[in-house]
């Protein structure tokens, strides 16, 4: 009897290279010209990036020197989640973008849905905030990698530990 293959699919950020990219944001907002004697800063949370600037103009220009630093390590824009604009404290404004680790639940369902659509003899199976999917055929797993790469989930995958 063949033993059951599988797969994790998941969605992680390496949070030293966000790190990476936050440090050199930091640095890029000392050395601009436009940036000079303003208040912006970049901070690297737990769960999040906080951005504080001196006007909506220049907080968009701080998330766009993010992106672009991200893109350049490698970290999917997908995983950055912006909160809304707040005012804040002598004129400034902050935002809050949440970095998202894992798949939620309701695009888990989509993705359990998605492989259950191709009819191949695959299982899949939600556990915390991956999916777990498992078949007989390492084709058939293939099959399935292929398909949530061509579909669009809202969220960047990876998928991991195939045995």
């Amino acid at each position: 009897m063949a033993k059951d293959s599988s797969f994790d699919v998941v969605s992680q950020v390496n949070m030293q290279e966000m790190d990476n990219a936050v440090n050199q944001v930091k640095k890029e907002i000392e050395q601009r010209y436009d940036f000079r004697g303003s208040n912006a800063s970049i901070e690297l949370e737990e769960k999040g990036v906080k951005i504080a600037a001196e006007d909506e103009y220049k907080l968009e220009t701080i998330i766009d020197m993010l992106r672009v630093k991200m893109a350049k390590r490698g970290i999917s824009l997908r995983c950055l989640v912006p909160g809304k604009v707040e005012p804040a404290a002598k004129n400034t404004v902050r935002q809050q973008l949440e970095i998202q680790q894992g798949i939620p639940k309701d695009k888990a369902k989509a993705i359990v849905a998605a492989i259950k659509a191709t009819k191949l003899k695959v299982t899949a199976q939600m556990q915390d905030d991956q999916v777990r999917v498992s078949g007989a055929k390492k084709d058939d797993l293939q099959a399935v990698i292929q398909t949530l790469k061509a579909g669009d989930f809202g969220v960047d995958l990876q998928f991991i530990n195939m045995r």
